[in-house]
């Protein structure tokens, strides 16, 4: 949390730059559109905190109807169940024999907690290490077609929840499926076609796991670009939805359902001040690459400049604000920037300032900041 601040309510003008912004309404009508679309079609909910790695805004997620959070590590687990959040989910394997030992810990201190494997020896070191233990919740993780984890065909899924429903100490729970190469692609009728191909491969996936007898009540998936799709297509029974609760620039990139307006809207900003304002046509900002991801580009002007402003990265601290008409903000002058990739961004910094307004009436901490283990 960036050095002393100001008694609580203060000005946004008096927040020490850089500095992550959240418009608390905005979160609001996001966290309750989304949870009002999964209750009207019958699917549940179970957002991904490695978006905002908040006990704060896990907390409203769950008051708003979720079933739980997604983790992407256990690390974010741990710090979530912690401040007493429960109904987590780890999407990814947890390998190494040090963090099966803190998976099972947890698995005995936290209730509803659950994790996915793709592989049998996993399986098998998870079974042993929760001997004496109550069962253990494991998915049967279903490559897509990306190979970045899941098991890699049909058979290759029967033959892993066999695995998991013969192990005393596990109990099968069900298929977790992400398509997670197809979230951003742009226009909907393309990633309308892609989903929809991909789904079809997870039906017979799902057909060859239920004709060798095992139930699979449980398939649980999607994301911000596809949520919409995958509610249509019914096979998806719980939405691992992460990013909608700020909507950064790629999201907003991507095309709603046709003749749709967007249900979601942009909540999470980074405020930046010019430090230097000497060279024709730009500005400098205290904010580089250590305030903003740079995965998905540089982030979006959206304050404090001319309309036709662009944001350049110029290292490590700074930023150039270049404006393509008129005249570049002053110095000292505020400037707010929409980031193009939240979840990254969110992890460079200890601290969401709650916006009512132009009024900071809350600090927050990123409860899981850095808890990539």
């Amino acid at each position: 949390m960036p050095g002393p601040m100001p008694t609580l309510p203060f000005p946004r003008s008096g927040l020490p730059t850089p500095a992550l912004v959240l418009d608390r309404a905005a979160l609001a009508r996001n966290i309750g559109r989304m949870a009002a679309f999964a209750a009207a079609r019958g699917i549940a909910l179970r957002p991904h905190a490695k978006t905002h790695k908040s006990a704060a805004i896990g907390r409203l997620q769950v008051a708003a109807g979720a079933a739980g959070l997604c983790c992407a590590k256990l690390g974010e687990a741990e710090a979530l169940a912690a401040e007493g959040l429960s109904g987590l989910h780890l999407t990814s394997p947890v390998v190494a024999p040090g963090a099966v030992a803190r998976l099972i810990a947890l698995h005995r201190r936290s209730a509803g907690l659950s994790v996915v494997a793709d592989h049998p020896d996993n399986v098998r070191a998870l079974a042993a290490a929760n001997a004496g233990g109550g069962p253990l919740a494991v998915l049967v993780d279903v490559d897509p077609g990306t190979h970045r984890t899941g098991v890699a065909s049909a058979e290759a899924a029967v033959a892993l929840a066999g695995e998991i429903a013969g192990a005393g100490t596990l109990r099968l729970a069900g298929v977790q499926y992400y398509c997670g190469s197809l979230q951003h692609i742009q226009g909907f009728a393309a990633r309308l076609a892609a989903v929809a191909e991909r789904t079809d491969y997870l039906r017979t996936v799902l057909a060859a796991l239920r004709a060798a007898g095992h139930e699979i009540a449980l398939v649980t998936g999607g994301g911000t670009g596809s949520f919409a799709i995958d509610a249509e297509l019914g096979v998806l029974t719980e939405l691992q939805v992460g990013s909608y609760v700020f909507l950064d620039r790629e999201y907003g990139d991507c095309e709603p359902g046709a003749g749709d307006a967007p249900l979601f809207e942009p909540a999470l900003f980074l405020d930046a001040t010019v430090i230097s304002a000497n060279a024709a046509g730009m500005a400098t900002v205290d904010a580089g690459l250590k305030a903003l991801a740079t995965d998905a580009g540089p982030p979006v002007v959206v304050a404090g400049a001319p309309a036709a402003s662009r944001y350049l990265f110029m290292g490590d601290e700074h930023g150039a604000i270049v404006a393509e008409e008129g005249e570049p903000p002053a110095l000292g002058a505020r400037v707010t920037l929409q980031p193009g990739h939240c979840d990254p961004t969110v992890n460079l910094h200890d601290a969401y300032h709650l916006l009512d307004g132009e009024t900071v009436v809350e600090i927050w901490p990123v409860t899981a900041r850095g808890r990539s283990t």
